[in-house]
């Protein structure tokens, strides 16, 4: 293949959540598995810098990069399906395309020129494009643009596109994902809001070159002739993309359709065989061929918005196949957990997880579940906030330090065993200021971290400010609880662990973000492993009992 970057520009019409990012992402996936270098960037047409301050009912879950940027949540996808890292290169927002054209209006680069949307706009999402492909780092940049064809937000992206196209030719190709939905009144799939958004494509100067057409039922001939003909693409270049069991089929599905095959000849570039998918089938097979079942509990209190969780229920399907079982997800409501019902609600749980958040909201409900799952020897993992509410939740209930709490609910404790990080303190502004991004993290001898990790030294990835008081170090450690994870550096504690427990697992860090199909993360394998262990020793007590 040439020095040239080939890039590649994904698009989506009619309606949102078609699956842009997991169609990106499979197609990253079949050419990575013909031998190509490829990486994924996402466009985002909002006007926030980063995701890093919404809420996540607006957006789902906040992802991090090793280099600290707060990102889409399809960059998950990326990294889940590629193995490869992203960056801050790899998402980039309206509000950082206009933040850098106007710093660089203030600093004079313009020299008093007036600053426009072209080209001034263009040209800094042109720019951020290609910084990925800089220098040949990848034979292929595929740029997933947000939103859907015909908002307003995302015309200079489009504009962006039709300028590239322009620029670079055969090296610059477009893939747009529509709907063909079915009407069952009439019992037959209908074309017309695919002609519609390619219509409103066309008016913006961009030829799609293939199209990728979300369905429920199988395209037919006719219907692909169809397509192609009020669509101005060849009918070879109009994909079939049908509802999956899981999104783990869909590179499956693309190949089977020869997505890979039509992008390769269109950008001409040499192919021949099929692309390599085995290591990824062998995963499905796990996927769909378990052994066995556990529930596991996943508290939290954006429950009604799965995607805000959306790293960690992905880790959990990839702990799962690599544990040979099915790992049954039970979504329970932080803020609907007392004293009086957690028993019921836990019971008949296997493990729990404590995810993180910010806020008081639900918080004690999270306690309340920590202290069941602790007492009854319940595996725990507790990520980020979840960590924390297990420490105070000991503070409060084995040290005795009733109104032990985070100062970030609770300024006034007398015991505040979670605190605002020193260099936090003086902080005022709420974006990219937290502790983001990759630290290291030295793991004690004899510890459960230790035993999953198997290495002494790792590197996880954060989103926080508040952190273990080490003023209370001592006194946790005397009372039975381990700090087996500590940065070497700053020495702030990344783990807790109960050695009187059988499976009680604490992390600062966001593990789950690093869970990828080929590395599934070893806290979440070592999680299941124990829930499993957990189920089957229960199950051998009730068939002693019968017995």
């Amino acid at each position: 293949m040439s020095e040239q970057t080939k890039y590649i520009f994904v698009t989506g019409g009619v309606t949102s959540s078609l699956g842009k990012g997991i169609v990106s992402a499979s197609l990253a996936k079949l050419l990575q598995a013909r031998g190509h270098s490829v990486t994924i960037q996402k466009l985002d047409p909002y006007i926030n810098i980063d995701p890093g301050t919404l809420n996540p009912y607006e957006h789902g879950e906040c992802f991090v990069t090793d280099d600290g940027a707060e990102t889409d949540l399809d960059l998950g996808h990326y990294e889940r399906f590629l193995n490869v890292r992203t960056s801050q290169a790899n998402n980039i927002t309206t509000g950082r395309i206009y933040q850098n054209v106007i710093n660089r209006e203030r600093k004079g680069d313009y020299l008093g020129r007036t600053v426009q949307v072209i080209p001034h706009i263009t040209d800094e999402i042109k720019r951020c494009v290609k910084l990925l492909g800089k220098n040949g780092s990848y034979d292929f940049v595929i740029t997933e643009i947000g939103g859907t064809v015909g908002d307003i937000e995302s015309l200079p992206y489009l504009e962006a596109v039709r300028q590239m196209k322009w620029e670079l030719g055969i090296n610059a190709l477009s893939i747009h994902l529509t709907l063909v939905p079915y009407l069952a009144a009439a019992g037959e799939l209908k074309t017309k809001p695919t002609q519609h958004s390619v219509k409103q494509l066309l008016e913006m100067g961009v030829q799609p070159d293939i199209l990728v057409c979300r369905t429920e039922h199988p395209l037919t001939d006719e219907i692909r002739l169809k397509v192609a003909r009020f669509c101005n693409v060849s009918m070879e270049n109009v994909i079939e993309s049908i509802d999956a069991e899981t999104i783990y089929d869909v590179p499956n599905l693309m190949a089977d359709e020869k997505l890979d095959v039509a992008v390769l000849k269109k950008m001409n570039v040499p192919y021949e065989g099929e692309a390599d998918l085995s290591s990824w089938n062998d995963f499905i097979w796990k996927l769909k061929s378990p052994t066995d079942l556990v529930s596991i509990g996943l508290i939290g209190k954006y429950i009604e918005l799965k995607d805000s969780y959306k790293s960690i229920a992905e880790a959990f399907i990839h702990a799962g196949a690599e544990n040979g079982v099915k790992v049954n997800l039970d979504w329970i409501h932080s803020e609907s957990i007392t004293e009086e019902n957690v028993a019921k609600k836990l019971s008949h749980l296997d493990g729990v997880l404590v995810a993180p958040g910010f806020g008081g909201r639900g918080i004690e409900g999270k306690i309340q579940a920590i202290k069941y799952v602790r007492e009854k020897e319940i595996p725990f993992l507790g990520i980020c906030l979840g960590m924390q509410c297990a420490v105070i939740e000991y503070a409060r209930n084995v040290l005795g330090l009733e109104d032990a709490h985070s100062t970030e609910m609770n300024h006034n404790t007398s015991h505040p065993v979670i605190d605002i990080m020193e260099h936090q303190k003086s902080i005022t502004n709420k974006g990219g200021t937290m502790r983001l991004g990759s630290y290291p993290c030295h793991l004690e001898k004899d510890s459960l971290a230790l035993a999953s990790y198997r290495t002494e030294d790792i590197d996880e990835r954060h989103r926080h400010r508040y952190e273990f008081n080490n003023d209370f170090k001592s006194l946790f450690e005397a009372n039975g609880m381990r700090m087996t994870g500590v940065n070497p550096e700053s020495k702030l504690v990344e783990i807790i662990e109960l050695p009187s427990h059988p499976w009680f697992v604490g992390v600062q860090f966001h593990p789950e973000y690093k869970s990828t199909v080929e590395q599934p993360h070893p806290l979440f394998i070592g999680f299941v492993e124990a829930a499993l262990a957990s189920r089957n020793v229960e199950a051998k007590s009730e068939e002693l009992v019968d017995f």
